[in-house]
This record gives structure tokens, sequence and C-alpha cells, in this order.
């Protein structure tokens, strides 16, 4: 196959043109808040006509919008709260059993879905105190002069 590229790239007319790079397939799961079916049918028309979108998948339950396909995330994002004009971020919450400490500030989430908490390893704040695997260290850098969201009694 090393030769049938090297011949290609001898004879390939277009000078200085840079080679597209192809999307990865994936999935990309979006919060959007949804109150009824028009919301709904909404959020699903603003996706489904993107370039490289395979699969739509709309849970008004939960508030999550899954589309599949060869898609930038940042642009799914950026489309969906354009054409919608309502708030769209990406999933914020994965399963109970995945975290460590799912009752740590920050973490536990009365608006996530039944079985889901907020991801703390995304977000250096929290999970500073989320980590932390034993009493003594969490309380220990719940009063540090290095953590931001530091308790300041002195």
């Amino acid at each position: 196959m090393g030769v049938l590229d090297h011949v290609s790239d001898l004879f390939d007319c277009s000078y200085g043109h840079s080679k597209k790079k192809r999307k990865q397939f994936q999935t990309v799961e979006i919060k959007v808040k949804m109150d009824c079916e028009g919301c709904e049918r909404k959020v699903r028309r603003a996706v489904e006509g993107m370039k490289g979108v395979t699969q739509v998948d709309v849970e008004p339950k939960h508030h999550k919008l899954t589309v599949v396909g060869y898609v930038d995330p940042a642009k799914v994002v950026a489309r969906v709260a354009h054409r919608t004009g309502k708030k769209a971020e990406l999933w914020p919450y994965v399963p109970y059993d995945v975290v460590a400490h799912p009752y740590a500030p920050g973490v536990y989430d009365k608006k996530a879905p039944p079985g889901y908490v907020r991801n703390a390893y995304e977000d250096p704040q929290i999970s500073q105190l989320a980590r932390a695997s034993s009493t003594e260290v969490r309380y220990t850098t719940a009063f540090s002069d290095e953590n931001p969201a530091a308790c300041s009694i002195m």
C-alpha cells in the first residue's frame, strides 16, 4: 500500500491544498431543557440536518439529546443553542456508581436525573474535594490556602 500512496502523491493535482481531516465517529450527549413535544421536535430538527449526523435520540424526560455521527461536539452544541434559542451544554452527569464520593459538595445535584451525579472530574474546583480518599485529606484541603473554594475562618 505504501507504493500506491507514493504514486498518488506524485500525481496529485491539488497543489498547496491541505487534506481535509475526517472527523471521528462519536456520540455527543447534550443537556437541553425540553418542556413539551414542540420543544422536542425543534431540538431534533436543529441537528438532523447537520452534515455527518447519522442518528438523533431525544429523551425529554431527562432533558437529554444524543447525536451520533461524524460531528464536532462544540459545533453540535452551538447549533442547538443557535437554532432553538435554548441553553445547551455537554451532558454534565455520570452514573452514580462511577464517582468515588457521590455526596461531596458540588457533585451531588438535585436536578440530575435519577441514578446520575455531576461529573466532578471535569471541574477543577469541585474535583479537589470530590477526589479526596480519606476524611483527613478532605478536611486539610477544605482549609488550605491553595484551595480557592476553601473556608476562611481565621
